[in-house]
């Protein structure tokens, strides 16, 4: 029998190379994480003029090969895209670091004290879209969380991503961070390997269609964060101020219709559909947006009729679907049916309506009298994010520096067994250490 070591293949070997520089990063100071960041910020306006360059390559290509028009536009990476990243670098730097942090402490017993602290997830790996900030925004919030990240963009943006990781590994490596704790793979046969590789992976974040989210949790026994879809509702309610929920219609749907924070369904109540359905409509076609409704829609507005599929369609485009309900219990009952629990708001000044929503709607982001685009790691404040999660897991909505921390426990001791304990001999003081009191 052969006793020869066993070839590692290509993504294998990368993900064990990962797995190894995590360990390192793991207790990398933050000092060190944070000049990484802002000599990568530093490195991305430095050579802005070749990342734009090759970013105009992957848009001709795309156009080339009959892009759909929102995928080229996630794809464009020009001055005002490498601007807002550096500007999210600089934001991440100024977050505190989140770990190490002590989360409880407890005292068992007389010198026998329990610390739960945070600490990296690991290694993690993210398939993502056409979106060439998203590696940027994931790889730096996987260096400030202490982890390692196997990264695969998509084949349309190969060109930008290319140039962007190789800035990144080769500034981050010279700033003082462990070689191989960035690893951009090529093809999709490097996907299907990373997702066999339990062993050296500790959790997978995908991001695309649904079809293609549940393609990967069907084949792999690695954990998986993130979300399908992104079927969002705006509900205007009876009881809302029309003007404001014109603007907050509009922002959801126009401001940026390629993301999955973007409104796909307008809920309007009778009571006020008379009013509102034509000032709304009036709006939307400003923007160039195509209008679906439901039956009662279409006889107070003249729109295109809506079919059953486009009340779960996430459209990324100009297009938005309208029904009318009886009331913020059927918005509920409809959002829940339909929605893919990412984000939904409610525009009321009915406050007891607006708690109603928010507690009953089951999303990760529910929101009263504002746009559901500001569902975002950015404008929340976590630095950017890897993804929105919908999971009910450890995180949930935007994911970022602490949805990629998890925790352990620390427990410091003087010599004590169990056998004491359970004899009788000593007994468990369970003292708090955090605010000094027993529990």
């Amino acid at each position: 029998m052969s006793m020869d070591k066993p070839v590692l293949s290509a993504v294998e070997g990368i993900a064990k190379a990962a797995k190894s520089a995590s360990i390192q990063l793991a207790v990398v100071k933050t000092d060190v994480k944070n000049k990484a960041l802002a000599e990568i910020a530093r490195a991305l306006k430095q050579h802005g003029a070749e990342i734009i360059s090759a970013n105009k390559k992957d848009l001709a290509a795309g156009k080339k090969n009959n892009l759909a028009a929102p995928l080229l536009k996630r794809l464009k990476f020009d001055e005002g895209k490498i601007a807002e990243t550096v500007a999210s670098i600089d934001s991440l730097i100024k977050l505190d670091d989140p770990i190490g942090r002590t989360l409880s402490a407890m005292e068992l017993d007389k010198g026998l004290e329990l610390y739960k602290v945070t600490c990296p997830i690991g290694v993690i790996g993210v398939v993502f879209e056409s979106r060439p900030d998203a590696l940027v925004q994931i790889s730096t919030l996987c260096l400030k969380s202490g982890n390692a990240v196997l990264l695969k963009g998509g084949s349309e943006a190969a060109n930008t991503n290319r140039i962007l990781a190789d800035i990144i590994v080769q500034t981050s490596e010279k700033a003082g961070l462990p070689k191989g704790w960035f690893q951009l793979l090529q093809t999709r046969q490097d996907v299907a390997q990373m997702l066999a590789q339990d062993d050296y992976i500790d959790l997978i974040i995908p991001r695309g269609s649904n079809e293609f989210v549940r393609y990967i949790m069907d084949n792999t026994n690695i954990p998986v964060l993130g979300h399908a879809e992104g079927i969002c509702h705006v509900y205007v309610d009876g009881q809302a101020d029309l003007d404001m929920a014109i603007k907050i219609a509009v922002d959801s749907k126009c401001q940026y219709v390629a993301v999955c924070n973007a409104a796909e369904t307008l809920l309007v109540d009778s009571k006020i559909a008379q009013a509102f359905l034509p000032k709304v409509k009036y709006a939307l076609e400003q923007k160039n947006v195509e209008l679906r409704g439901c039956l009662k829609t279409v006889s107070i507005i003249d729109v295109k009729p809506a079919t059953e599929e486009d009340w779960s369609t996430e459209y990324l485009d100009y297009i938005l679907s309208i029904k009318v309900v009886d009331g913020v219990d059927e918005a509920i009952e409809h959002i829940n049916h339909y929605g893919s629990a990412h984000t939904d708001a409610i525009v009321t000044n009915n406050k007891e309506k607006a708690e109603k929503f928010t507690n009953l709607v089951d999303s990760a982001n529910v929101f009263w009298n504002c746009s559901t685009r500001f569902s975002d790691g950015y404008r929340y404040g976590l630095g950017a994010e890897v993804g929105i999660s919908t999971n009910k897991i450890h995180a949930r909505g935007p994911v970022g520096l602490k949805g990629l921390v998890i925790y352990k426990w620390k427990l410091f001791g003087t010599g004590q067994i169990v056998a004491d304990y359970t004899e009788g001999k000593k007994r468990f003081s369970h003292k708090n250490l955090l605010f000094g009191s027993s529990i």
